[in-house]
């Protein structure tokens, strides 16, 4: 089997970890647009904005494309994405370990390794939480009595009016945001955008990107939790525009 040069060598895995790195940003981005939705007012009396949001994310392609199947392409490249974005995040790290088989000489160097192994735990920690996310909200594993499939409105308002939920995805979400802003400022320097006069512009850019995406999605169930969003409607017709 040809092996491929520049995905064998260490600048080729890390552009190609930039490039999946940014692609789920790009994946939080829209994700966080539309949780926000739930602050939206109903289209119709009992029809959450996000519902119909979540049905035209199934719908999307139709007719050319079966019912859902722009999402599973969406999630099918994400998954790619994260799978490649942590083996090669693996494979960078062991290669680390085995150009230095010996400790460190300074603590110097010791420092500048920090960050290195920060991401590497809190990627981890993050890769978990996503397991998590969607065994929660898209399967219904976690909390199959309270579960509703296409009802998002209801599914978040049953999660996030109970603190043990609401603290977890808070402290995930920090997690994710601490690995965001490492990650777009590593991404910005594999890509060789990084120069004496932007980095200081292009720093502020990942600490705005990660705060902002920190915020939006904390707003949502603390929103929830303090009784700033109503409960879902006691009509079904919020339930039935996610399962037609």
């Amino acid at each position: 089997m040809k092996r491929l040069p520049f995905y064998q060598s260490t600048l080729g895995k890390k552009a190609i970890v930039a490039v999946t790195g940014a692609i789920m940003i790009g994946f939080l981005v829209g994700h966080v647009t539309g949780n926000l939705k739930v602050f939206l007012p109903d289209p119709e009396p009992g029809i959450h904005d996000i519902d119909v949001y979540a049905r035209f994310l199934r719908s999307a392609g139709e007719p050319i494309l079966p019912h859902g199947g722009v999402l599973w392409i969406v999630r099918l490249t994400l998954l790619s994405a994260l799978v490649i974005h942590v083996v090669l995040v693996v494979q960078l790290s062991v290669r680390n370990r085995m150009a230095r088989p010996v400790g460190y000489a300074s603590q110097h160097h010791a420092r500048a390794t920090r960050p290195a192994r920060w991401m590497m735990v809190s990627g981890l920690v993050v890769l978990a939480f996503v397991v998590f996310h969607v065994l929660h909200f898209t399967t219904g594993t976690i909390d199959p009595a309270g579960f509703q499939e296409g009802a998002v409105y209801s599914n978040l308002y049953q999660a996030f009016t109970r603190w043990p939920f609401v603290v977890l995805y808070i402290v995930a979400m920090g997690l994710v945001a601490l690995h965001l802003y490492h990650g777009a400022w590593s991404m910005f320097q594999t890509l060789g955008l990084d120069s004496p006069d932007r980095n200081r512009a292009l720093r502020w850019f990942a600490v705005v990107l990660s705060v902002a995406l920190f915020a939006g999605f904390v707003t949502v169930p603390i929103s929830f939790v303090a009784g700033a969003l109503d409960s879902p409607s006691d009509e079904v017709a919020s339930q039935r525009i996610g399962s037609d």
